[in-house]
């Protein structure tokens, strides 16, 4: 049938940011400053604060949930089922997918980057996110221009199809194309939370890891002060297997003869209170991300709970991210549409944000419910009584 052909190749889709095979020393080879090291930084934030990772993923989750309505039905149906099933690696597929992971980087990194892959056929084979840290931007004559570029081990080179690349800043300044990411004002603050959550660990492991001091005084008496070393040595040789025997679940009693003076190590300092600067601190890193408290588990109040200017905030910070995404799922879209002969317009449709309570929404309805019976009731009566 001419389906297996010996002299067939097939030529795999190519990613353009990925760098080439080199030594490890290529940096010898050009070298030029390198950037990025804030990222590494950012990263280390997330990994080190829990509620900052787990703000920035509720953050991330709040605001995808993308999908498109065409004029052309048949287009809007198979655009659907591409963004649905479109390879996004690592074992993902869907462009929600790839809006998470393309997030992830922009709130982090205050940039984000990624490529639309092309196929051998020419159709859109697979959306790749890209490492940040090794994309530079030229910028041109204008600052309406610009050029991403390959960051290959300190040689910067002009990526060849610009028009396949994807790049959103995060909040950029008039001065710097990059973006400015969500942790940027963080640092400062996580040393010191860091500092103190190190000092509870150093003072419960000495708080908790209870180390003795056993002081033997000889009496008086010649014999006794002559056998002071020999009787010091027996002493701490029970003492080691008592404290032995108690690691191991058993109960064993330390007997001594003579003055002999046991103390616990560090029981009469006071371990400072925590409590009050920890929480100075995480509100004024959870009032960076925008994200109520309790939602991140942090229950300071009893009767916390959203209020509607709470919810009414949140929705315009998730419309204000989503706005952010709007042209890279609009050049996807366009470009998907184009490739298969279609030229109809279409408009990008985000899941609607609920943030209000279910119950207050049902209460909500029913009252509006009575109002209309009331409203009707009235009508009818004022119409019976014209009659």
């Amino acid at each position: 049938m001419g389906i297996f052909r010996k002299n067939s190749k097939y030529t795999p889709p190519v990613v353009q940011m990925r760098s080439e095979n080199r030594h490890p020393f290529s940096l010898l080879d050009s070298y030029i400053p390198l950037g990025g090291g804030e990222i590494r930084l950012y990263r280390t934030i997330r990994e080190a604060i829990p509620v900052v990772d787990a703000a920035i993923i509720k953050l991330i989750r709040l605001s995808s949930g993308v999908s498109v309505e065409c004029e052309n039905k048949t287009a809007e149906k198979l655009l659907k089922n591409f963004l649905e099933t479109v390879n996004t690696g690592r074992g993902q597929m869907g462009i929600n997918s790839f809006i998470d992971c393309y997030l992830d980087s922009m709130i982090t990194c205050g940039r984000a980057v990624g490529e639309i892959v092309l196929s051998r056929n020419r159709d859109i084979f697979a959306l790749f996110c890209g490492n940040v840290s090794d994309i530079e931007i030229k910028e041109g004559n204008s600052p309406l221009d610009f050029e991403l570029c390959l960051n290959d081990g300190g040689a910067i080179k002009p990526l060849p199809n610009q028009n396949l690349l994807l790049f959103t800043p995060f909040n950029p300044e008039s001065d710097s194309p990059y973006g400015v990411s969500l942790l940027r004002s963080m640092p400062f603050l996580s040393d010191i939370l860091l500092k103190i959550y190190n000092s509870i660990g150093i003072n419960w492991e000495r708080a908790g890891n209870v180390r003795f001091a056993v002081v033997y005084k000889p009496q008086d008496d010649r014999l006794d002060r002559t056998s002071a070393q020999q009787r010091s040595e027996q002493i701490a040789h029970e003492w080691s297997k008592a404290m032995q025997s108690s690691k191991s679940g058993q109960v064993r009693d330390f007997v001594a003869v003579g003055d002999v003076d046991i103390r616990v190590i560090g029981a009469d300092n006071q371990i400072l209170d925590s409590e009050v600067p920890v929480r100075q601190i995480i509100e004024q890193i959870i009032a960076r991300t925008g994200i109520p408290p309790f939602l991140l588990g942090l229950n300071w109040s009893s009767t916390e709970r959203m209020s509607a200017q709470q919810a009414d905030m949140m929705t315009s910070e998730i419309t204000a991210i989503r706005r952010a995404l709007n042209p890279v799922v609009s050049k996807i879209c366009s470009m998907w549409l184009r490739l298969h002969g279609y030229d109809c317009g279409f408009n990008i449709v985000w899941e609607d944000i609920n943030l209000q309570d279910i119950v207050e929404e049902a209460q909500a309805d029913l009252y509006k419910a009575q109002t209309e019976k009331i409203r009707f009731e009235i009508e009818r009566e004022q119409k019976v009584e014209s009659y």
